[in-house]
């Protein structure tokens, strides 16, 4: 034990000399407290860690679980305190770093820029490489079918795609079908002649989700090694990349989706990074909610077929019950959508079809009596389907392997059972899910029906989504990870770290720590919140909105250089755009209006010829856009970014709250909007020598206590209080 002790004090060492080499290395860098602070922790927490298998049962003590929670405000140069320490010890350790980004922005950067940067620097050599979900590369097997330039094995093209796209395929006007066709052949050729990657990211413009999802290349279809176009598949080019890489680049989807899949390193033997970790808990909710049609079924008749024909071929004695299953989920599921639709179809049918599906939750969770019997059925009926699935799914394997001159023909069978299986997943992991009853004190899960016309459809779904993040990580993520580092400049809500180690599932957790990082910028020196009320209360949006919008207007009418607004609704931005007088029309660039590289490239080319140049935009411009400089003098915050939890989970989650005697407003609504807030805020000071002004036309930031709590969470601004106009 002592000699593991002195190793973790040569590791933790080791590691900050990197760091320290790397930062003199670099050419006119300069030495930040804050970053050496950080990666002092990043170098300890790792170090500590033991990675591996342990063998308890022969008397060696249980593995040391160490994470770290650091806040690092903009500017203090994170990506470097985390990479260079973590990589070091990975080297030392004989083991891999996996970084997880919420957004393609950073991994870009990451992968494009900071570490080969840093892979020229570090002393020890290392190779990285990006990670994406299977999803983003073509299928050389189904893209030849579609391009006209493969064989049709025994069935249709149509009988391996999804039955939408084939209803699409069928009522799309020839000259489109031929378009398609067109454009698929013209992708294969790309693709045989090396010019293309396979890589949807890489093409020019990358094609619409209906346009690529035909081609995708999708695990359930997969029959990898087996497949007759493996030696040219993309998807195990770049996961042999992987292989080699100390440094693996993914994203947070992908992370928690690929859990037990062997897709990415083992958690309980790497060095986990989770960058731009304040999204983890909503991807999380995501991850783990699920859904299922119940008007949509003629699948199942289609994949009880293909069982059948498959099965017979291969004589697999588990396909005598297949009928009997195919027939129950199908009567199951009509009987359920004629139960929702006599209980909630009132409700459903009085919800305008202008904001998307009609949508009505279950109180409580609590199914009406009537649902849950079938719903038994359902999850009986489809777990028995599966099964018979995965008995023929297994004698397909083993024929392939025994018949290999046979791949082409075994692959196609394998995909006709694999594009339609998944949705037989999908449909059994609901119905468990809404069948799933909170003992009495528990938190319940969150569960709705919708409806909404699609063509001549009336569309009737279920859905189910666990209502806490926190514990849906704690139970699937931190369970195997036994090093990680968690970073973002906006961890902390109202000044506290709490928030976030519930959201996350690492409250309470002893092997957590927590750290904050202020920024090196001198705040109160560089910038100036200048809280400009309105008469009109905020919530009442009408008479607010008016109002506001003629300060607003007032105010960027003086905007000099770039500057930033960021709005709360569409609406509000609509009226805004309405209001704008015709001089300042050409001044003002609108999110979506122009493609996003577009319209930031022309705000930058206006800055630069020294013209004044506004952005409208709202949440996603909000963050992770970097404007230093005059490219954003100035920061408009139309009104304070409250997400009130009006979604079902939202909905669900403030209601089982209330039920246990707790407020979600406090609870949720205000940590989760300091977050936001903090996220906006940070678009005016990116340097040490930008100076800027943040607007907030929000009077509750400085007229009610919450509104207080509000700004402790954001940088320490001079702060300015300005009447109404």
């Amino acid at each position: 034990m002592r000699h593991y002790c002195m190793s973790q004090q040569v590791w933790a060492a080791q590691a900050l000399e990197s760091f320290d080499a790397v930062v003199q290395a670099t050419e006119g860098f300069r030495s930040r407290a804050g970053q050496r602070l950080m990666a002092e922790q990043v170098a300890r927490t790792f170090s500590s860690a033991t990675l591996g298998k342990v063998d308890e049962e022969g008397g060696e003590a249980a593995p040391t679980r160490s994470i770290a929670v650091i806040q690092a405000g903009t500017g203090v140069g994170k990506s470097l305190a985390y990479c260079a320490p973590a990589i070091a010890l990975a080297l030392s350790r004989g083991t891999r770093v996996l970084i997880s980004t919420a957004t393609v922005a950073l991994q870009e950067q990451l992968v494009n820029k900071d570490l080969p940067a840093l892979a020229a620097l570090m002393p020890q050599p290392f190779k990285f490489a990006l990670a994406k979900g299977r999803g983003r590369y073509v299928c050389k097997l189904k893209l030849d079918r579609l391009a006209g330039t493969g064989e049709a094995e025994e069935e249709a093209d149509d009988d391996l795609f999804a039955e939408e796209e084939a209803a699409a395929r069928a009522k799309r006007p020839r000259h489109e079908t031929e378009a398609r066709i067109q454009f698929y052949s013209t992708m294969a050729q790309t693709l045989s002649k090396g010019a293309w990657d396979g890589d949807r990211d890489s093409l020019d413009t990358p094609p619409e989700p209906e346009v690529w999802s035909p081609v995708a290349a999708e695990g359930a279809s997969c029959t990898g090694k087996h497949c007759p176009a493996f030696s040219q598949c993309t998807y195990y080019d770049k996961r042999k990349e992987l292989v080699g890489a100390q440094v693996i680049v993914a994203n947070h989807d992908l992370l928690l989706s690929s859990l037990g899949a062997r897709v990415l390193p083992e958690l309980d033997n790497c060095l986990l990074v989770l960058d731009e970790a304040h999204h983890l808990p909503a991807t999380a909710l995501d991850q783990f909610a699920c859904s299922m049609d119940l008007s949509r079924i003629t699948w199942i008749e289609r994949l009880a077929s293909r069982g059948l024909r498959i099965g017979a071929l291969l004589e697999v004695e588990e396909i005598a019950d297949i009928p009997k299953h195919s027939a129950q989920l199908r009567q199951t599921l009509q009987d359920l959508a004629r139960i929702v639709m006599d209980v909630y179809g009132a409700q459903l049918k009085s919800q305008p079809s202008a904001w998307g599906p009609a949508r009505v939750r279950v109180p409580r969770g609590e199914l009406p009596e009537q649902l849950i019997a079938p719903l038994g059925l359902l999850a009986a009926s489809a777990e028995g389907f599966l099964d018979a699935l995965r008995a023929i799914s297994k004698a397909l394997r083993a024929e392939m392997r025994d018949k290999p001159d046979e791949a082409k023909r075994l692959s196609t069978l394998y995909a006709q059972i694999g594009m339609l299986a998944p949705r037989l997943e999908e449909l059994h992991a609901t119905a468990q899910l809404l069948l799933q009853d909170a003992p009495e004190g528990a938190v319940p899960a969150a569960k709705w029906f919708t409806l909404e016309v699609d063509g001549d459809f009336i569309v009737v779904k279920a859905h189910a989504s666990p209502i806490l993040p926190g514990t849906t990580l704690r139970n699937h993520l931190w369970s195997a990870v036994r090093g990680a580092v968690l970073t973002s400049a906006t961890l902390t809500s109202c000044g506290h770290f709490d928030f976030f180690l519930r959201e996350a599932g690492l409250h309470g957790d002893e092997a957590t720590t927590t750290l904050e990082v202020p920024s090196p910028f001198n705040y109160a020196a560089q910038g100036t919140l200048i809280a400009a009320e309105t008469r009109a209360d905020p919530k009442n949006a009408a008479q607010f909105t008016t109002e506001m919008v003629d300060a607003l207007l007032h105010d960027i009418a003086r905007v000099e250089y770039g500057a930033l607004v960021l709005f709360t609704s569409r609406e509000q931005m609509r009226q805004a755009v309405d209001a704008l007088p015709t001089a300042m029309r050409s001044v003002v660039l609108v999110q979506n209006a122009l493609p996003r590289t577009q319209l930031l490239r022309r705000h930058r080319e206006r800055v630069e010829n020294g013209e004044p140049s506004v952005i409208f935009g709202m949440q996603s411009f909000g963050e992770g856009l970097d404007l230093p400089g005059r490219l954003c003098e100035s920061v408009f915050i139309t009104k304070l970014p409250f997400a009130p939890p009006d979604d079902p989970v939202g909905e669900a989650r403030a209601e089982w709250l209330r039920a246990v005697g707790r407020d979600p407003f406090s609870e949720l609504v205000v940590p989760a909007t300091a977050i936001r807030l903090a996220q906006w805020v940070g678009r005016a000071i990116r340097t040490e020598e930008d100076q800027a002004h943040v607007y907030c036309y929000d009077k509750r930031l400085v007229r009610t206590s919450y509104g207080q709590r509000l700004l402790k969470g954001l940088p320490p601004f001079a702060l300015e209080q300005r009447a109404p106009l």
